[in-house]
């Protein structure tokens, strides 16, 4: 791991088409046909992940640690919605992103995340260990 090659800057928006599967719903995070949370959050960590995935050395990887998030407006099946990670903050092995989902031009969340910066083996290892 060498997070001294990764620059704050760094930045990935990732896409989702809400379907059913997706739904708050189906998920059982609420009740109606909208897009769950959990889906909204799993797309924003998967943009923060590929914003830093080019810069990660052989063997390493990003794992999420924490999420404040907020989701303010509902998007319905059928819909298409971006996150957008930016990288704002490296302290050694800590990523810290700001990030924004969208639905066209309307902001329907954002958050702050983090992530660290492990080796793939060794953090398996450990799992499999316990």
């Amino acid at each position: 791991m060498n997070p001294t090659t990764l620059n704050p800057g760094l930045e990935h928006t990732a896409t989702l088409q809400v379907t059913t599967d997706k739904t708050a719903l189906s998920m059982g995070s609420g009740d109606m046909p909208v897009l769950a949370t959990p889906a909204m959050i799993a797309l924003m960590e998967n943009a923060a992940m590929l914003a830093v995935a080019p810069a990660m050395q052989q063997g390493d990887t990003t794992v999420g640690s924490m999420m404040h998030a907020t989701h303010d407006a509902p998007s319905a099946v059928g819909a298409t919605v971006t996150a957008t990670a930016r990288l704002t903050a490296v302290e050694g092995r800590k990523l810290t992103f700001d990030i924004q989902a969208r639905e066209g031009d309307m902001v329907i969340g954002t958050a702050t995340h983090v992530r660290y910066i492990v080796g793939r083996d060794r953090f398996l290892a450990k799992l499999n260990a316990r």
